[in-house]
């Protein structure tokens, strides 16, 4: 479920009641990170002209249509190669700490990456993504028209500090960690939204009445499981919620042997 407001604030809420509130970017930022990412297009074409430049010696008109074929091509392929590679992210989004998500929460498609996109030809008429900012602006979601066919937000994602889970991980054995090689390869297969959403779940695990908490448990343990498979000896008599809470001590406590850049990494 859904909840909007003009405060630019957007909350997801889960069907075992957690509640996740995403800082939605506003069209001045937004615009600014684009502004990047232009000047970053317009580097590549610049030393790619030079290069252009020599197939003139031969055909200046050969030279001239490759070269608009391959700014097309970077123009495009630029913000889709990045948002994928990085998890909803471009150069100028990574500066100002945007970034682009499903709007439900969800992981970002590559489908949705190509529509929204593709699509910025329209926001951008009549020039510098004018109809995209006006829609922007009065979007309850801040979201341009390519958002709005993609079903895509961008958020603000600012620097996370690391959490204190002293309270709620303090003095628990943890098998999970006697396998290093296990828990490198979970925090290197896990993105930031699913160790966000592991984290919010032991975090608030006393706000839910007994059945959500069991079922919510059950769908996020079972989630992990098929990421990494640890070994019997390693899970055997655990609940599914002593096997989030090992997954969370992994990524996040202090000195756990996989924790080290979970928080830094953008996707």
């Amino acid at each position: 479920m859904l909840q909007s407001s003009r405060t630019n604030v957007l909350v997801i809420r889960t069907p075992e009641g957690i509640a996740f509130p995403l800082l939605l970017a506003g069209p001045v930022i937004r615009f600014l990170a684009w502004f990047i990412d232009v000047a970053c297009i317009s580097v590549g074409a610049i030393a790619s002209r030079f290069l252009f430049s020599l197939l003139g010696l031969v055909s200046e008109d050969f030279a001239n249509a490759l070269f608009i074929l391959f700014f097309f091509s970077l123009s495009i392929g630029y913000p889709i190669f990045t948002e994928w590679r990085w998890r909803g992210q471009t150069v100028g989004k990574r500066l100002f700490h945007l970034r682009v998500m499903d709007v439900q929460g969800l992981r970002l498609q590559f489908s949705q990456i190509m529509i929204r996109n593709l699509l910025r030809f329209v926001d951008s008429i009549p020039f510098l993504y004018a109809i995209g900012g006006i829609v922007c602006f009065f979007s309850k979601r801040a979201q341009r028209l390519g958002d709005i066919a993609a079903n895509t937000i961008v958020i603000r994602d600012p620097d996370l500090l690391e959490p204190d889970l002293s309270q709620v991980l303090a003095g628990k054995y943890n098998s999970f960690r006697d396998y290093p090689h296990l828990a490198a390869r979970l925090r290197q297969r896990l993105s930031v939204e699913e160790a966000g959403v592991a984290l919010q779940s032991v975090l608030r695990r006393d706000r839910l009445n007994p059945e959500a908490r069991v079922e919510l448990f059950q769908k996020v343990a079972s989630h992990f499981r098929n990421v990494v498979e640890f070994p019997e000896e390693a899970v055997e008599g655990l609940t599914d919620e002593q096997y989030v809470r090992n997954v969370v001590d992994l990524l996040f406590q202090k000195g756990a042997p996989a924790s080290a850049g979970i928080l830094d990494r953008r996707l």
